[in-house]
């Protein structure tokens, strides 16, 4: 069943910190801060255009929404809360940091009816979080996490891939104590670099250098591989499409397929590893996928098909609803 989230953006709200790669006014998108009018509007509007409102939330995104003013927090929240219940929307979904969770915090939350938490981890790494002006520490992120999941909420993080001074293996670091703290959903967000930002003067001062497109590419499908067989729902992977992000990114990696580029990569690496089993000398393969995964295993714009061709190999995709995600088996 999809779910679906109704976006209600709190720019930069709250925050105490101004990271590295932060400029939020060009992520959201806007630059006015909502109150419980313009909640109630956004809400209503959706109540009548969306039709499987119980896999519905409302989701308050774009800044660290429980370190803003605790009476802006709750009137948002009475706002939201109007819309929650029977025949309307299932809860409400929050974003924010790992330092601003604490009891108090989260039985505020529970009162007002949220039932998701996403934590901007970005790296569990502590010297990349100091690296990039984060505040806050893995240990944190370990701890806000615990706390989330004692308390009942659905718990999901965020992880940002090519940070300042991050190498691939700080980043198959994170992703595995990730993976040890077991969230319910994950978010990877390649890093883009946006004019008026820390990393927008390191990259231009050339003491930051990124990493490659490719590297990035291989080091968010594994992440992406690791998570989904753990049982962790990836949620996002690359910057949502937005023209403020293609008008202010000066370096990074932005693409508006990124994930079907990722997933694309993840097949092809499945289908070589069966070919190379393959002692026949074959020069034709029949790959059987999930009915979901048709389009990922053919590639983002047919790129395995041509992938293979290159290599004077022929390969064709079937469909079988007994295979798992990400998984491919040999036919024929």
């Amino acid at each position: 069943m999809s779910h679906n989230n109704i976006s209600i953006f709190v720019p930069h709200a709250g925050c105490p910190q101004n990271c590295s790669f932060c400029n939020q006014k060009t992520i959201s998108g806007q630059q006015f801060v909502p109150h419980s009018d313009d909640v109630k509007k956004i809400c209503g509007q959706a109540m009548e255009q969306i039709k499987d409102k119980q896999n519905t939330e409302i989701a308050f995104f774009g800044g660290s929404f429980t370190a803003i003013d605790h009476d802006y927090m709750t009137e948002l929240l009475e706002a939201a809360g109007e819309f929650l219940g029977e025949d309307k929307f299932k809860g409400i979904r929050v974003s924010t940091r790992p330092d601003f969770i604490n009891r108090e915090i989260l039985e505020t939350l529970k009162k007002y009816g949220v039932t998701a938490i996403e934590l901007g981890a970005q790296s569990m790494v502590n010297k990349v979080l100091e690296a990039n002006d984060r505040g806050h520490t893995a240990e944190d992120v370990y701890e806000a996490s615990r706390l989330i999941k004692e308390y009942g909420f659905e718990l999901g993080l965020q992880m940002m891939i090519g940070l300042y001074k991050s190498t691939d293996n700080d980043e198959f670091d994170s992703s595995d104590k990730i993976v040890e703290i077991n969230p319910d959903t994950v978010r990877i967000y390649p890093v883009v670099i946006l004019k008026g930002t820390k990393l927008a003067e390191l990259y231009e001062s050339g003491d930051y250098r990124t990493f490659s497109f490719e590297e990035v590419l291989d080091i968010c499908s594994i992440a992406m591989m690791r998570f989904e067989q753990a049982g962790i729902r990836v949620i996002k992977c690359g910057l949502h499409a937005s023209e403020f992000v293609e008008k202010d990114m000066i370096a990074g990696f932005y693409h508006p397929a990124f994930r079907e580029l990722c997933e694309s990569l993840i097949y092809r690496w499945r289908m070589e590893e069966l070919a190379a089993y393959d002692t026949s000398g074959a020069k034709s393969f029949i790959f059987a996928v999930n009915p979901s995964c048709v389009s990922k295993a053919i590639g983002h714009r047919k790129s395995n098909l041509d992938y293979f061709k290159k290599l004077d190999i022929e390969i064709k995709v079937t469909e079988e609803s007994s295979i798992p995600k990400y998984q491919c088996e040999i036919r024929g």
